[in-house]
């Protein structure tokens, strides 16, 4: 079994990198294999809605110029699926945006390519707009039919500098207990 992070930061080792990382650990000590693909700081472009997805069925998005269809390939292959962001605005950073509309449309345009895979978002914030991010991240777990495993908390860490959400007890345990139901959850699925 295997999970992937996408990590929609720019900043490489930043808070929502330090986050994933504490998920990944729980999946990792259960025997999960897993991955990070940073995809925050790299030029995505986003959607241009032109439907060829649909046309070619051919699982890519017709634009190459990116990261984007590696990234639909990493999904494919995996298990589960992480996705990460730091609160910009009280949204996701527009990378990751991209990635969720342009994976979005490739899997709707083959079938479900997502569907039953199990899906996390985790989110660093320094203070508001954390649950926006959250949501936004989790509708396109739900509009893909991937199943969302909980934890004991909404999936975000608070921090303003690097490191600080380090110093936020309830979000490593939050990001330790969503790795654990992970591991369970993908058990389950794949028994």
């Amino acid at each position: 079994m295997k999970v992937v992070a996408f990590n929609g930061s720019p900043r490489k080792d930043g808070n929502t990198e330090i986050l994933i990382r504490h998920v990944l650990a729980e999946l990792e000590r259960e025997g999960i294999e897993t991955e990070t693909v940073h995809v925050g700081g790299k030029s995505i472009h986003g959607c241009i809605a032109c439907g060829k997805c649909f046309e070619n069925k051919d699982k890519k998005c017709v634009m190459d110029k990116d990261i984007v269809n590696n990234c639909i390939e990493k999904m494919l292959e995996a298990d589960g699926i992480i996705l990460a962001s730091p609160t910009y605005f009280a949204d996701l950073t527009p990378e990751l945006k991209a990635l969720i509309d342009r994976a979005g449309f490739v899997s709707k345009a083959n079938g479900e390519l997502f569907r039953r895979k199990a899906g996390a978002a985790v989110v660093a914030v320094r203070r508001a707009g954390s649950v926006h991010v959250f949501d936004s991240i989790n509708h396109f777990f739900t509009i893909s039919q991937m199943i969302i495993p909980g934890s004991n908390y909404w999936n975000m860490g608070i921090g303003l500098d690097e490191g600080d959400v380090e110093k936020d007890e309830e979000g490593i345990r939050t990001m330790q207990v969503l790795g654990q139901n992970m591991a369970w959850l993908l058990k389950k699925l794949n028994a």
